[in-house]
């Protein structure tokens, strides 16, 4: 039989042209929403954390932010300081392959600088006071650290002396996230500049953040007074141990060859429960933002009001955060109940909740069923045996 060309009617054209046009608008609606997500180590996502309005909470008259630190790889703020810190140390020849890193840390620290440690090769020995979550030492040790506990009366201070101990008797180095400049340097590089471009063209009026450290605190510190001097920088601290406003100087000594180490334990330290927050020193890098005038305002907030503030947060604003990011939330509110009308206010949440599993912010909250919750399995058919 001779070849006759098919002969599609007009109106399948129409058709055929019609679904390939969807068809292309459809895969350009696909590109322009998803953000490419591929990376070469872990490190590589460390930062760039969201900023999320706080939409429940925060007063009418006032417009609230959290910066979401622990949408880290980690969990923390404190991936951005280990991992700064360590690549100054690579770039300053200050590491080789197969070295140990030693820190003493509450944990948050510690798993930072576990991971950077698995990912980069370096051997990683942490100091931790024994009285911190149990959680925090079994997610270094499953990061490949080694984890060495001091007894609990000697504080954080205890935990320092035998991270330097550890250095001088066997030659590691020595992380000394409560002395280095790298540490805010990080954080002005990074998570000041995040602030910086998220607020850009907009209204901030507020930022707010805890210590531990200091890193966070003087590095973003100096880039929001760098770029927006307008911006008031509210410090908080623990009402039970508030040794910034106790106006009590810190002693200090030369420790491996480098001045800035506490000589001793601060004498208005009293134990609190907002872990990562205030060890019983005042930090030589948080010195050096309060030097530079970088705060407006030091206020005060107590562990029962962070803990019912990080309570508040993920019941009714779906955000899971520690203590300390309670508090700092706490503090936040606070500010922004006496802020002008149409105030913005930043506010740090530094961890996530689950590093505090085994403390007093999980306290109340049994893993068995409730009566509520009993009843609701009772009103239907299926029961237990």
């Amino acid at each position: 039989q001779p070849y006759t060309p098919l002969r599609l009617h007009p109106t399948m054209f129409a058709r055929v042209s019609t679904a390939a046009g969807q068809l292309a608008q459809r895969r350009a609606v696909h590109a322009a929403s998803v953000q490419r997500a591929r990376y070469d180590s872990i490190l590589d996502t460390v930062g760039n954390t969201p900023v999320v309005r706080i939409n429940n909470i925060a007063p009418d008259h006032v417009t609230v932010y959290a910066k979401c630190e622990f949408m880290n790889p980690l969990s923390s703020v404190k991936d951005r300081l280990a991992l700064g810190v360590i690549n100054q140390a690579e770039k300053e020849g200050l590491l080789k392959p197969g070295d140990t890193i030693v820190e003493a840390t509450s944990g948050n620290t510690g798993i930072a600088t576990a991971m950077v440690c698995a990912a980069r090769g370096y051997g990683c020995v942490i100091t931790m006071a024994e009285s911190f979550s149990i959680e925090r030492r079994r997610i270094m040790r499953m990061l490949g650290a080694k984890v060495v506990l001091t007894p609990a009366p000697a504080k954080g201070s205890g935990m320092v002396a035998k991270a330097e101990e550890l250095c001088a008797e066997h030659g590691f180095f020595y992380l000394n996230q409560f002395v280095t400049q790298a540490n805010p340097d990080t954080h002005e590089a990074t998570t000041g500049r995040e602030i910086i471009a998220d607020f850009e063209g907009e209204r901030l009026d507020y930022w707010v953040t805890g210590y531990g450290t200091g890193g966070t605190f003087q590095g973003v510190g100096r880039a929001i007074k760098a770029a927006r001097p307008d911006v008031k920088i509210v410090l908080s601290e623990p009402s039970g141990a508030a040794l910034v406003t106790s106006g009590i100087p810190q002693a200090r000594k030369e420790v491996l060859g480098v001045y800035g180490a506490a000589a001793e334990s601060h004498p208005a330290f009293a134990p609190h429960p907002i872990q990562g927050w205030t060890p019983d020193f005042i930090p030589a890098v948080l010195e050096e933002g309060l030097k530079l005038k970088l705060h407006d305002e030091v206020l005060k907030v107590s562990g029962p009001d962070g803990i019912t503030m990080a309570h508040r947060l993920a019941s009714e604003e779906g955000i899971f955060t520690g203590v300390s990011g309670g508090a700092t939330m706490a503090t936040t509110i606070e500010v922004a109940q006496n802020a002008p009308e149409g105030s913005v206010l930043l506010c740090m949440l530094p961890d996530t909740a689950e590093r505090y599993l085994s403390t007093p912010l999980f306290e109340h909250i049994p893993p068995e069923m409730n009566e509520a919750e009993q009843a609701l399995f009772d009103s239907t058919p299926l029961h237990r045996a």
